[in-house]
């Protein structure tokens, strides 16, 4: 099955046998000695921000972190008077302590250039790998972000062009739906009134039942309606409609999950996302093993080590790091980099919110990106861009050119926020 998975991947996305036996790693059975290991070293060894592009140090006086009821601003400053700014992921409103007590502190007095190694240094300054996942990943990334606005600002360029060559100035993006709590006619229609509004050329669905959104500790949805939406979704929207979907680690059997699989396959799904819990990795590879359609993953992953193991043992078809969760763009990039040696995609996974815009520059700067990149609705926040229109023409959006993000927010928004103190 590994080989009709590499064809597709190589040919476009289209709509087994056990692996053998090998020695055991840390996250399943694996073979260090393989050339593929050698292969995403090697990626993993290259530096992703661009030091060359600024002759002498740029020195951050400041770090904030700004708040104004439920938004979180980061805002940094060079001792040269140059400034950046970011937006936070809405779940700062209780991951802010860590913000401000564990990570602003590092990076105050030290060489913005250096910035690839601040950013790994900051994962385990204090024990900070103790938090894991979105814990660090989000006040992490909230700072470089904010950082690489500043750089890009300094430079004149836009941020795709500080951490990589500009592969995708137009992104297409899919729609991402949700309403697996809903009856299946109810979330077709649902599904069908997103696509008409955004004009999106592909979508997303949900199988399996939920893990969040209701109380029931118990809750499994509607008896069969897995079984039903998925051909109905195809139905709706014909045979040229390009249809992801995604279990959400739902599954906790991987014959389960290999039958809703191979019901995807059936009707001409183009990837089959999270079929398994995120760190049973063994689980998704063996799923894997078993499926044509390409199977993706990793928007809860935060270890780089993990995407490693999953790449060199052909665990994931398409990895799909969350920028928020993972800790930033140029961490992001460097497991698309590892994907692309391999011969896999990346679409990463998107919050929501402004982080679509970060998400434009990421996508702008991968040389593996897949055909449509998640979408999930604008920003509401006020803003202005100057050399893109940030919204969806022809199911694509064009990425801002601007220095920095492109993106200037307005300042009059910025002088309502307060710096969050010692907490």
């Amino acid at each position: 099955m590994k080989i009709e998975r590499r064809k597709l991947l190589v040919t476009g996305f289209a709509g087994g046998a056990t692996a053998a036996t090998r020695p055991l790693s840390a996250f399943g059975q694996s073979d260090e000695d393989s050339p593929n290991y050698a292969k995403l070293d090697a990626v993993l060894r290259e530096p992703t921000f661009k030091m060359d592009l600024f002759s002498e140090p740029v020195v951050i006086e400041s770090v904030e972190l700004l708040r104004f009821g439920k938004s979180f601003l980061c805002r940094v400053r060079s001792t040269d008077g140059a400034e950046g700014i970011s937006v936070a992921h809405n779940t700062m409103s209780i991951l802010y302590p860590i913000f401000v007590n564990r990570l602003q502190g590092v990076f105050v007095s030290q060489d913005a250039r250096r910035l690839d190694e601040l950013l790994d240094k900051a994962l385990v300054y204090a024990l900070n790998f103790r938090l894991g996942g979105l814990g660090i990943g989000i006040p992490l990334a909230t700072i470089e972000f904010a950082i690489l606005d500043m750089m890009g600002r300094i430079a004149g360029k836009p941020v795709g062009q500080l951490i990589g060559e500009i592969h995708n100035t137009h992104i297409p993006v899919y729609q991402a739906t949700e309403w697996r709590e809903k009856p299946v006619e109810e979330s077709v229609a649902l599904i069908k009134a997103a696509v008409e509004k955004s004009q999106a050329q592909a979508v997303k669905i949900k199988v399996g039942a939920l893990m969040f959104m209701t109380k029931d500790l118990d809750a499994r949805g509607p008896e069969g309606r897995t079984e039903a939406i998925i051909p109905r979704i195809r139905e709706t929207f014909g045979d040229e409609m390009a249809l992801y979907a995604d279990a959400n680690g739902y599954y906790k059997d991987v014959n389960e999950a290999i039958r809703v699989g191979k019901l995807l396959e059936e009707y001409k799904f183009s990837y089959f996302e999270e079929p398994v819990f995120f760190d049973w990795l063994d689980g998704t590879k063996a799923v894997a093993d078993e499926l044509s359609i390409p199977v993706a993953g990793g928007e809860q992953q935060h270890s780089i080590h993990a995407f490693r193991w999953l790449l060199a043992n052909d665990g994931l078809d398409i990895v799909q790091p969350d920028h928020y969760y993972f800790g930033g763009l140029i961490r992001s990039l460097k497991v698309a980099r590892m994907a692309d040696a391999m011969g896999k995609k990346c679409i990463p996974h998107l919050s929501g919110g402004f982080g679509f815009i970060y998400m434009l520059h990421l996508v702008s700067a991968m040389p593996n990106a897949g055909p449509h990149i998640e979408f999930k609705g604008y920003t509401d926040l006020p803003i202005e861009c100057k050399t893109s229109s940030l919204r969806l023409k022809n199911g694509q959006i064009k990425v801002p050119t601007g220095p920095g993000i492109g993106v200037d927010i307005d300042p009059d928004y910025i002088k309502k926020h307060r710096v969050v103190k010692d907490v």
